[in-house]
């Protein structure tokens, strides 16, 4: 702990370099699973193709994409691209599976509703289904950001800045409180970004929190109904 008191505008610039290497793929993830877990969902044999690819992508180790991303992308190894390009392919695999698995959540009987009042397929995803499917998608994601929170920690092995730079310094100067420091502030990062897109999933789900809050007042009024009654019983 005195060592990041000691060092903390330093580990600051780190949990920053730290957070853009691991959310930035975390984005482009998105823009590219999306549409693609929408439509594959649609025609069971190319979702089954996708699902298997995403599973074999998913299971290269970080450190062999590492070395195989630079001479197919023309950068060098220490170059952040490296990592963005190898973490971007793993978000990709996880959400590509998760949108169609979220999708799949959604109540047969409403899609039916949007189709009876005339919606388009189009329009149906985009206004009913994945409304809905919020829920579900955003706990994915919440374990793909922390994930890749995890995963960037490997890049300083390569040379790529961020958190991972407080392991491999402790073990090279033997120096076990950077050690700490490093497994501290990775963990305070994830679990703050795990919040926020928590925080982000509520407020896009209104009506989930107005259902809560329903559940919470009918419960308190039931307690307050069974101690009245005890109080005038006794």
């Amino acid at each position: 702990m005195r060592y990041l008191l000691d060092n903390f505008s330093e580990i600051m610039g780190f949990t920053r370099t730290h957070a853009y290497l691991a959310l930035l793929p975390l984005l482009i993830g998105l823009v590219i699973a999306i549409p693609v877990g929408a439509l594959v969902r649609r025609v069971s044999w190319l979702r089954r193709v996708t699902t298997t690819v995403a599973g074999i992508a998913y299971t290269i180790p970080s450190l062999a994409l590492f070395v195989i991303i630079p001479p197919i992308a023309g950068i060098a190894t220490i170059d952040p691209l490296n990592v963005v390009i190898a973490l971007t392919v793993y978000s990709v695999a996880l959400l590509v599976i998760a949108v169609p698995t979220a999708l799949d959540a959604v109540p047969a009987a409403v899609l039916d509703a949007a189709e009876a009042i005339g919606y388009p397929p189009l329009r149906r995803t985009l206004v009913v289904e994945f409304p809905l499917a919020i829920p579900i998608f955003v706990a994915n994601l919440r374990v793909v950001a922390v994930t890749n929170i995890s995963m960037v920690t490997v890049g300083a092995l390569i040379g790529v800045g961020g958190l991972g730079k407080l392991f491999t310094q402790g073990y090279q100067r033997d120096y076990p409180d950077e050690i700490v420091a490093g497994i501290i502030v990775v963990l305070v990062l994830a679990l703050i970004v795990d919040r926020l897109l928590f925080l982000l999933g509520r407020w896009a789900t209104p009506w989930l929190r107005h259902s809560a809050d329903q559940r919470l007042r009918r419960s308190a009024d039931q307690r307050l109904r069974r101690r009245g009654a005890k109080g005038a019983r006794a």
